[in-house]
């Protein structure tokens, strides 16, 4: 029996983090400046947001996070990709079957159109169907499917391209879908190392 294709929430997980991770900064930042005489207890955050004042970044690289994002779109993905200091890992249309994909609602996507956006979903859903059953490739009948269409991510970056990625991502300016998924990953990062990320502020402070 077909699966039906359905909308689908974003969801963000963090897979794994540096332990300790404002405390590796330090010791790498402290290595610079030979002033390990100077750490202390909570001496880590203080001198971490010294660092990031100076424009001195460079010991954020010794940090990394991994996050799962699920349930996004195709459109949002070719933008993500685009940060060349990160480790991607996507599923790939040529190998998985989509024939029961879920898609992605538009955020501006007006109420009175939402049950036509659905049976256009549904049409793209039977098109793909019906090149399957031709004998097309799946990397072949993927070609009809919308950006809408959802995938999944692991991304891997060190704190400092994190920091990169949140400043062009997480503004008025950003597409929704993208500046969604960052808030949730700065969200997370602000939890395991606030003295890192705390200077970045969400979108809604952004236009306070």
């Amino acid at each position: 029996m077909e699966s039906a294709p359905r909308p689908a929430q974003l969801q963000v997980e963090l897979v794994t983090i540096t332990p300790d991770p404002e405390k590796v900064i330090e010791q790498a930042g402290r290595t610079c400046y030979l002033s390990f005489d100077r750490i202390g207890a909570d001496s880590e955050k203080e001198f971490i947001r010294r660092l990031i004042k100076m424009g001195h970044e460079s010991p954020l690289e010794h940090a990394n996070a991994t996050f799962r994002i699920k349930n996004c779109s195709r459109a949002m993905t070719h933008q993500f990709v685009r940060h060349r200091l990160m480790s991607v890992s996507q599923k790939s249309q040529r190998y998985v079957d989509e024939e029961g994909f879920t898609y992605v609602v538009p955020e501006g996507l007006s109420g009175e159109f939402l049950e036509d956006y659905h049976k256009d979903m549904q049409i793209i859903h039977q098109m793909y169907i019906k090149w399957r059953r031709r004998g097309l490739k799946k990397e072949d009948a993927r070609f009809v499917l919308p950006n809408a269409c959802t995938s999944e991510l692991v991304v891997t970056a060190n704190f400092r391209q994190w920091r990169h990625i949140f400043s062009v991502r997480i503004c008025p300016k950003a597409q929704w879908e993208i500046r969604k998924a960052c808030t949730m990953i700065l969200q997370i990062l602000r939890t395991y190392a606030p003295a890192c990320f705390e200077d970045i502020p969400f979108c809604n402070e952004t236009q306070q």
